[in-house]
């Protein structure tokens, strides 16, 4: 089955300068990563993107390509080792700390503009592309475009306040920055499952520093996440569920609300305040795909006094006999 064109891949006319060719990369990158898109075929598109750009990114090869389509890149692992001959020394995805300074990655294969690299990097897990030793790549320097060393930068920290739903499902923030007295609006991609005071980090540009983004998640007028000394974090979901005497009696069903919507949930006859009662998956999916629970924590409310007949009154008094209440002390 022969490739599909390279061109038709990106999405670019033959025409298409460099910039737009690295623009409508950078841009599919980041919709099919397999760590944002869970499609079944997400992996695949994103290579052929991968392998598409590899070629039609450097000047030799899309000429190549031009003349004689993909058929010139099928002549097996001679051409590949020739290849490797001509442009230097590659690193793997697991022994590379990092982009070499003024050349580019490869990745399966594939290579990579640095740049290239910090821009998925950030957009998938809000951060850039880190060295061997654990630390921001461009820590302790930064270099401009043609690899001139430029004075570092402090990191400016900044507080983000996502709302909950956003922390939870994942999505875009808009900040608005302002960095040597000029302003400007980014968009903050948001990993699903984030927790309060975690930090992201958005790569400054070769005279602007990078800013450190500490998350803030706002509070939510229902749920809650964790409990006790885990509240805040975690998968699961806490919900406060509140139920009439009938109901936590008998048992009935009741409507609770969830991330997806309202479902329907089965008290059990006798339920006491405080019982869990557990929905399966419902909590916080983070981006690898890992899921919580939902907790519907049973409040009994009783009636008013003031509204009971002495007759209603007398009546409650004489079930209350058939349960007394056991108090340990």
């Amino acid at each position: 089955m022969s490739a599909r064109d390279y061109y038709e891949v990106l999405g670019v006319p033959r025409t298409a300068k460099a910039d737009e060719i690295r623009s409508a990369y950078r841009k599919l990158a980041r919709q099919l990563h397999p760590d944002v898109n869970k499609a079944p075929d997400a992996q695949r598109k994103f290579t052929e993107v991968q392998n598409a750009y590899d070629v039609l990114s450097d000047d030799k090869k899309r000429a190549m390509y031009d003349q004689f389509g993909s058929a010139a890149f099928e002549t097996g692992a001679a051409q590949e080792a020739a290849s490797r001959a001509r442009t230097g020394p590659h690193y793997s995805w697991s022994n590379a700390g990092g982009p070499r300074p003024g050349g580019s990655v490869n990745v399966n294969g594939v290579n990579f503009d640095p740049e290239d690299i910090n821009s998925i990097f950030e957009s998938v897990f809000g951060g850039g592309f880190g060295r061997a030793d654990g630390a921001p790549s461009g820590a302790g320097r930064k270099k401009t475009r043609r690899g001139r060393a430029a004075p570092v930068q402090d990191p400016i920290e900044h507080e983000l306040e996502v709302p909950f739903e956003i922390a939870a499902r994942g999505g875009v923030q808009t900040l608005r920055l302002t960095t040597g007295g000029a302003g400007k609006t980014v968009e903050v991609t948001i990993p699903a499952g984030i927790e309060s005071d975690r930090q992201l980090r958005i790569r400054g540009g070769a005279a602007e520093p990078d800013v450190l983004l500490r998350i803030k998640v706002s509070p939510h007028r229902w749920f809650r996440r964790g409990e006790h000394e885990e509240t805040g974090k975690g998968l699961d979901l806490f919900v406060d569920l509140p139920l009439s005497i009938a109901e936590a009696t008998l048992g009935a069903k009741v409507t609770i609300p969830t991330l997806d919507g309202s479902v329907e949930l089965a008290i059990p006859p006798g339920s006491p305040s405080g019982r869990k009662l557990r929905l399966r998956g419902k909590g916080i999916r983070d981006s690898s795909g890992r899921i919580g629970d939902l907790f519907g924590i049973v409040k009994i409310v009783p009636p008013s006094g003031a509204t009971l007949t002495p007759t209603e009154a007398e009546q409650l008094l004489a079930l209350a006999a058939k349960a007394p209440v056991h108090r340990p002390w």
